[in-house]
């Protein structure tokens, strides 16, 4: 029996990094999207049975080619692991709709792309993962969020729109709400006066993307939200 196969979306040097060695160590070929083609070349250099696909996810021709391109060199992915993201803040009197609509590609639109792409064929399997990783803007607009919280709502019902689909059909649709500020280079610069247990770890959250994909079909999660233990909500 072959190896399984997730693909993750949006590898950037956080979460998705996190989800792509988490996979990988788990057993998975993992096929890794992200615009950056110098960063999937030197993660597939450093972490065994990875396969870089460089592609703007907002683009339906482009991201169409190199899904068909995928299913023929490498099969089916058992999950798909939409983190593709791209966000803003300002109020909604500030904002260019332009950028706007640039998230709602990305967010909505590349989620859209990524599922409908290989649905069809993961219904004939009969199994599947689909994680989605969102955050806490997708159940609130707060004034200064008008550039994303939008989009990460139409995220997360267009999610739950699949899961209502799919799940009677076999497959799995998680979405993963992160509330929190993730542990990164920038934005311990931006909270610098913050210490380690305010940031939440990206190997935490690919910890808990494994766990919703591997669930027993007998308590399958929605959705479920992940936080530092002093976060306050």
């Amino acid at each position: 029996m072959g190896r399984k196969i997730c693909l993750v979306t949006g590898v950037g040097p956080g979460t998705g990094s996190s989800m792509v060695r988490r996979f990988a160590s788990g057993g998975y070929n993992v096929i890794m999207v992200s615009r950056s083609e110098d960063r999937l070349n030197k993660l597939e250099k450093q972490i065994e049975n990875t396969f870089s696909y460089p592609c703007d996810v907002s683009s339906e021709t482009y991201f169409t080619k190199t899904i068909e391109e995928i299913k023929q060199k490498e099969g089916i992915p058992d999950v798909l692991i939409h983190n593709a993201v791209r966000g803003g803040r300002g109020n909604f009197m500030e904002i260019k709709p332009k950028d706007l609509l640039k998230n709602f590609e990305i967010n909505a639109m590349g989620l859209l792309y990524l599922v409908r792409g290989f649905a069809k064929d993961m219904i004939n399997r009969g199994s599947g993962s689909v994680i989605v990783t969102g955050n806490t803007s997708a159940k609130r607009g707060k004034s200064w969020f008008a550039n994303t919280a939008p989009t990460k709502a139409a995220q997360r019902i267009l999610a739950e729109s699949m899961a209502r689909e799919l799940g009677p059909k076999g497959i799995h649709v998680a979405y993963l709400l992160i509330d929190a500020v993730i542990d990164l280079d920038w934005t311990r610069k931006m909270w610098k006066d913050k210490e380690d247990d305010f940031f939440i770890k990206p190997d935490s959250i690919a910890d808990e993307a494994w766990h919703l994909s591997h669930q027993e079909k007998s308590a399958w999660t929605f959705e479920t939200t992940v936080r530092p233990f002093g976060e306050s909500w």
